[in-house]
């Protein structure tokens, strides 16, 4: 053990050790860091009401959706009296949720990974702690307030749902799972992909997943194997869970079991979440070694060479 005492002589010339104030330990350090995260995401949260570009990303998704559940309120679930916007509406929010996790966080990471960012988060002691902390935080705000903008006009357009303090309860916990479960993977795939022109190629197979997974219509009435395939990843699950909080009982009867599966939800969500918590450190910290100044600047080199002159 190391002792940060020093030696001093006293009166009679017996040497002794001058106590020093303690440092702070490994334990506090990363608290700091945590806590400087939390107040840096609250101010990227607030930054991004004020740019055009983000405001767009929040307002443009809102109105479109809202205007598809428009032109499906004549519409019925197959084999219901129940109106298919209505059935949308929470799946959306599931859907909301999902691409803040897998996509919003992985953008972020590759953009602020290029315009050296992250090299300056990782220069400071525990920077990584603190720059997560605060994408996380800046993401799931941004997941939630979308949630809100896709939730209260929807409310006017939507009919028969079920709004008791029960289906919060259940939105809540279906929510904070669904980002325990989804960011993980965002930070995976953020630290794989090299640029953020590369996020096209993630894009793709998401939209595939989100129109197997029962978010705009009911997965029922896909085939056996393209259910199996949806109910494997997060966004058939979130759009279940939103769907269990906000729909009535008897909707569960369109579902594929006949009933909502809150257990099944948690466990799929719940592995989702273990795997990604034992995988995203391992990835991000391998990431994190190859940065350099000089890699940064050959990614900034090549940027600048795909510029039209």
């Amino acid at each position: 053990m190391i002792d940060d005492r020093e030696a001093t002589p006293d009166s009679v010339g017996t040497t002794h050790r001058a106590t020093r104030p303690a440092r702070p330990g490994a334990a506090s350090a990363v608290l700091t860091a945590a806590r400087s995260g939390l107040a840096r995401g609250r101010i990227e949260l607030k930054l991004t009401f004020t740019n055009a570009q983000d405001l767009w990303a929040y307002l443009f998704p809102a109105v479109l959706l809202t205007v598809v559940m428009v032109f499906m309120r004549g519409s019925t679930v197959p084999g219901m009296n129940f109106s298919l916007s209505a059935r949308t509406l929470p799946s959306v929010l599931g859907m909301n949720i999902a691409m803040g996790g897998f996509v919003n966080l992985a953008q972020s990471l590759t953009t602020e990974r290029e315009d050296g960012t992250l090299l300056r988060a990782k220069a400071i002691p525990h920077g990584m702690v603190g720059y997560l902390v605060g994408k996380i935080v800046q993401v799931s705000g941004m997941s939630v307030i979308g949630c809100v903008l896709v939730l209260v006009p929807g409310l006017f357009v939507a009919e028969g749902l079920d709004l008791g303090p029960a289906a919060w309860f259940t939105l809540v916990w279906v929510m904070l799972l669904g980002f325990v479960a989804t960011m993980p993977a965002g930070a995976v795939i953020g630290s794989l992909i090299s640029s953020p022109r590369a996020m096209g190629l993630v894009m793709l197979p998401l939209m595939g997943l989100i129109a197997i997974s029962g978010i705009f219509y009911p997965s029922s009435a896909l085939p056996g194997w393209l259910q199996v395939t949806g109910q494997v990843f997060p966004f058939y699950w979130l759009g279940l869970g939103m769907r269990s909080a906000l729909l009535p009982d008897a909707m569960s009867a369109a579902e594929l079991g006949q009933s909502w599966r809150h257990w099944e939800t948690v466990a799929v969500l719940g592995l989702w979440a273990i795997v990604g918590l034992l995988v995203a450190p391992v990835v991000l910290r391998r990431m994190a070694r190859r940065e350099s100044g000089s890699a940064v600047a050959a990614r900034r080199e090549r940027a600048l060479s795909r510029m039209p002159a």
